[in-house]
């Protein structure tokens, strides 16, 4: 699946798959404006590290469409910021706006036209690179996966969180497609179902055999044997391999642990930062706790006074990991070594 990401060059308009409406619609989501693309990322119509990425990247197309007159340039930057400053925590965000500005910095001379097409074709050839590095990831890490593994997921790392194919769900399909016998277990993934919703839908698409589970069942789960491998996907990986990925991971990664089941982060290195030396590092975004009262109900789940604790993410520790799968290869411990290896050609 790949056209829950389109841009439409002639109106510069970015058209997304609205993630909030599945699995019950699938509604488009047009942006128009720089403001646009903010909202969609914030109120994640558009969600997952590597799908933020791209969508950030024809972003910036928008930013500079609506930057016109004579000052453009400086309207241009300030574009830029807000658009970068959206989200905290997945790295590919910043990552991609610097892609832009610095194409832009190498190409100074050019008009806004010109740029415009400049934007527009490098955006286009991210997408398509991030598409081909999910496949690469699904191709490393098969062998990781074993005839007859159950496989326990958490949030979605599928096509939906990438440009296509995915990181955590890549190495799935890659297992299925070379007609492993696989099974997966999807975790909910409260408060916002990215698992039940998402995950379950992406799956029963390709109809790979899965089941959802609550959150809270995966001691249960894996006490029990029902689980021999989880995958998942990363929003930032720091410089020592610690990562941040959807609440609830951490807890998935300690509780595999216990219980002798391998871990893998996957993900595409422009989620690795190295200039994040640990999970300490990593900013953390808060979200509003009406998604924990009220986001799914009719009736709220808690009385309106009550506050809550929404972070959107948490850092595994490095040392509960198993393997990084990259479009590279796979780092294994000591992380700080492998995850440097990838990037010792670009110094």
């Amino acid at each position: 699946m790949e056209d829950h990401i389109v841009f439409h060059r002639d109106s510069a308009v970015l058209d997304l798959l609205d993630q909030r409406k599945l699995p019950d619609s699938e509604e488009r989501f047009l942006c128009r404006t720089t403001a646009d693309v903010i909202t969609a990322l914030q109120v994640m119509v558009v969600r997952g590290a590597p799908a933020i990425g791209v969508s950030a990247a024809f972003g910036c197309a928008i930013a500079l469409r609506e930057s016109a007159g004579p000052d453009w340039r400086e309207k241009l930057r300030k574009n830029l910021a807000h658009l970068r400053a959206a989200r905290p925590t997945a790295v590919n965000l910043a990552w991609a706006v610097d892609h832009m500005t610095a194409l832009w910095e190498r190409n100074a001379s050019l008009g806004p036209e010109d740029l415009m097409k400049l934007f527009i074709s490098e955006a286009e050839t991210m997408r398509r690179a991030d598409i081909a590095s999910c496949m690469a990831i699904g191709r490393f890490g098969l062998p990781c996966v074993h005839d007859n593994d159950v496989i326990l997921t958490h949030c979605n790392a599928g096509a939906l969180a990438t440009a296509g194919y995915g990181t955590a769900l890549g190495v799935v399909r890659a297992a299925f497609e070379n007609r492993k016998n696989i099974r997966v277990i999807a975790d909910e993934t409260r408060p916002f179902l990215q698992g039940a919703r998402l995950t379950a839908w992406e799956l029963q698409r390709d109809g790979i055999p899965m089941t959802v589970a609550c959150d809270n069942a995966c001691a249960s789960l894996m006490s029990r044997g029902f689980v021999s491998l989880c995958v998942v996907g990363a929003d930032r990986i720091a410089a020592n391999g610690d990562f941040a990925n959807k609440i609830g991971t951490s807890g998935v990664a300690i509780l595999a642990k216990h219980y002798g089941i391998p871990v893998y982060t996957l993900g595409p290195t422009s989620t690795i930062d190295m200039n994040c030396p640990d999970g300490a590092h990593i900013p953390i975004e808060l979200r509003d706790g009406d998604e924990i009262k009220n986001l799914w109900y009719e009736k709220p789940m808690a009385l309106p006074e009550v506050k809550c604790f929404n972070p959107s993410f948490d850092v595994t520790d490095h040392e509960l990991l198993t393997g990084i799968v990259t479009e590279k290869g796979i780092c294994y411990p000591p992380f700080n070594e492998s995850l440097a290896a990838l990037f010792k050609d670009k110094k």
